[in-house]
């Protein structure tokens, strides 16, 4: 898989997509990733493939062609049902050395960071994880892919200027989709699993989903984030009270969660989650690179801290230097109970 010399880089071509699939649907990560993929293919003057393993997918493809795909290559696989990281990386990699993809993206999410990882391996190619912003280099092609570096104090851009396909996966939520155009078409390819494929090293028995401890800060509309000022587990009971009232989640910055104030589910952050809120109102987080990168990418920040210089504070649309303890509560109190 190694591509050393430019009539061998000429081989490979096209931008891929790893669809994310669950339950037998396409996850919104996948059509992030398609708005993505589509810059950069035109930028390389290429097409975008959408790489769909599951069951019960074929039929989805179309949304694909929406969503900005070119071509949807799609193995519909009854033990594809459920995800088997060995398995689909077989798959995928068998793939990827018979088409020769000049990139492939996928997901940074928990399915994403257990497939790719063996791919790059089998394949021999470089992987850049958690990617927040890609690019192409004009002078010779190059996938520019920018991440957190040395603990999130600065943003590192990387390249595999020598192996091809370049891999990268991508944090969710901080690419933007594309409005979806329901004139375009694009072309199925069908797969299926060869013999050697199916290793069986794992089954899954059952899958369950923990409701009790279900906080969806990646679909919240609106998101209502404490950290260090709020100096307790009870100043989290406080900004619970205030999203309940604007039907929102709340979320909370490493600093909190280390502290045992609050689970680890509501992180917001480079090792917590990405989110893309339509309002993100932080309340006592001074906003280290770190946390920034989990949340720039909503639509409007609204900050609340006694230090006007923080670079959350500098970030914010609407930035309130004041003590939280007293401007929460006289939030809480003008808002009724729906």
């Amino acid at each position: 898989m190694i591509a050393n010399t430019n009539e061998t880089r000429a081989e490979y071509q096209h931008v891929w997509v790893v669809a994310e699939v669950m339950g037998g649907e396409i996850q919104k990560v996948t059509y992030e990733l398609l708005g993505a993929a589509r810059s950069l293919a035109e930028a390389r003057k290429s097409e975008v493939w959408c790489v769909v393993l599951g069951h019960g997918v074929t039929a989805q493809s179309e949304s694909l062609f929406h969503g900005g795909a070119d071509v949807a290559l799609v193995v519909d696989d009854e033990d594809f049902a459920e995800f088997v990281d060995e398995d689909q990386a077989d798959v995928l990699t068998r793939l990827i050395r018979e088409h020769k993809p000049e990139i492939v993206l996928c997901g940074a999410t928990t399915r994403g960071r257990a497939l790719i990882p063996r791919v790059a391996v089998v394949a021999n190619c470089g992987l850049t994880a958690d990617c927040t912003e890609l690019g192409i280099d004009p002078e010779n092609g190059d996938l520019l892919q920018t991440r957190p570096a040395f603990g999130g104090n600065i943003m590192a851009t990387i390249r595999s200027a020598d192996h091809r396909p370049q891999l990268a996966t991508v944090r969710p939520r901080v690419m933007n989709e594309l409005e979806p155009d329901t004139s375009r078409k694009g072309r199925l390819i069908e797969e299926s699993v060869r013999p050697g494929e199916r290793n069986g090293l794992k089954k899954i028995l059952e899958v369950f989903t923990d409701t009790e401890n279900a906080i969806n800060l990646a679909d919240a509309r609106f998101i209502i984030a404490g950290g260090r000022g709020l100096r307790g587990p009870e100043g989290f009971r406080m900004l619970k009270d205030l999203a309940e009232r604007v039907h929102g989640a709340v979320g909370a910055s490493r600093a909190a969660v280390d502290s045992g104030w609050v689970p680890y589910y509501h992180q917001v952050g480079q090792t917590g989650q990405t989110v893309q809120a339509t309002v993100y109102f932080a309340c006592g987080i001074s906003g280290q690179i770190q946390h920034l990168v989990g949340m720039q990418s909503c639509d409007f920040i609204i900050a609340i801290d006694k230090n006007p210089d923080t670079p959350l504070m500098q970030l914010a649309d609407v930035a309130v230097v004041g003590d939280l303890f007293e401007i929460i509560p006289a939030l809480i109190k003008e808002l009724p109970k729906t």
